[in-house]
């Protein structure tokens, strides 16, 4: 019998949002899904919450449920400074009264610039003012944990590519997205650094699986993903491949990036985070694929699926 739990995603309408949510309903899961916009998808309870107020984010969690945190916030280190520690304090507040399990969906900005490869071990070193912030709140978080006072996860990934990955997903805007126009992909600052991709519905299988396991909380997880990772070259002659296109790409160098931020404040904001792709961006999962029998989607079907998936939604 699946488990009648409400599971309940703040933040729901992004990537791996969608994609958890998918995940759930294919198992009969009683899901409620929380955003600014009411954001909504049939089979699910759907409900419009500001984060960044306690009250209304208290109202949307209920006792003893399962609550991921999911949100994505603009691009902006103004707004994630403002609004990222009232989002986890009025998040982790109420599922530490209600007795609800609290997933967190973390990235790696905290790790910093890491030579090798980045495990849940990795010392929390930001090089980023992005960084410093997604720092501040897993630290909270974790404190919270140390004391005993909320049975939570911190669930890490990798940059991610595949379905419902269409808005902030790198190798989608500059890759799939390029070549459905008719244009040359693009290699960001390094077309020869590896990068590590996670794979959406990896994230959302495994988000599914650590939420009901009781042994996995009170810990940090790296999310399934495919090892060992492709350089930009290799992604883009991969996808090439499997559309019958020609692989020739451009790279978007470091200064162009640097220039576009003299009048684009998204390029601005995105400058500081390209040592992930100047250098080699490694991430390892090996801790969740032993303890969960667990084998990452490997790229060359999850960019064949990803092509399958857009293709279809686009018919």
């Amino acid at each position: 019998m699946p488990n009648r739990k409400k599971h309940i995603i703040l933040g729901a309408g992004g990537a791996i949002g969608n994609a958890l949510t998918a995940e759930l309903l294919s198992n009969d899961e009683n899901v409620r899904l929380v955003s600014r916009t009411g954001h909504d998808i049939e089979g699910a309870e759907s409900l419009s919450a500001d984060l960044t107020d306690a009250d209304a984010t208290n109202k949307v969690i209920d006792e003893s449920s399962i609550v991921y945190l999911m949100v994505g916030l603009p691009y902006d280190i103004s707004v994630w400074r403002e609004k990222w520690p009232p989002i986890m304090k009025n998040t982790v507040e109420p599922c530490k009264a209600k007795n609800a399990r609290l997933l967190f969906f973390d990235n790696c900005y905290m790790y910093g610039k890491v030579d090798g490869k980045m495990t849940e071990e990795t010392p929390v070193n930001p090089t980023s003012k992005k960084g410093e912030v997604r720092a501040q709140i897993a630290d909270y978080l974790l404190t919270e944990i140390d004391r005993g006072s909320i049975n939570a996860i911190i669930a890490r990934s990798a940059d991610f590519y595949g379905p419902y990955a269409d808005e902030t997903s790198i190798p989608y805007l500059f890759i799939f997205d390029k070549f459905a126009k008719g244009k040359k992909p693009q290699a960001i600052a390094n077309a020869k650094a590896l990068h590590s991709y996670t794979y959406t519905l990896d994230c959302a299988k495994a988000l599914n699986v650590l939420a009901n396991d009781e042994s996995a909380y009170g810990q940090v997880w790296h999310l399934p993903t495919a090892s060992p990772p492709l350089t930009s070259e290799e992604f883009i002659s991969l996808t090439a491949e499997k559309l019958g296109r020609n692989p020739d790409y451009t790279v978007m160098k470091k200064w162009m990036v640097w220039l576009g931020g003299l009048f684009d404040k998204q390029a601005k904001e995105v400058y500081e985070m390209l040592y992930q792709n100047e250098y080699d961006y490694q991430f390892d999962s090996s801790k969740f694929e032993k303890h969960f029998n667990f084998t990452p989607t490997p790229y060359d079907k999850g960019i064949e699926d990803t092509i399958q998936f857009y293709r279809a939604e686009t018919h």
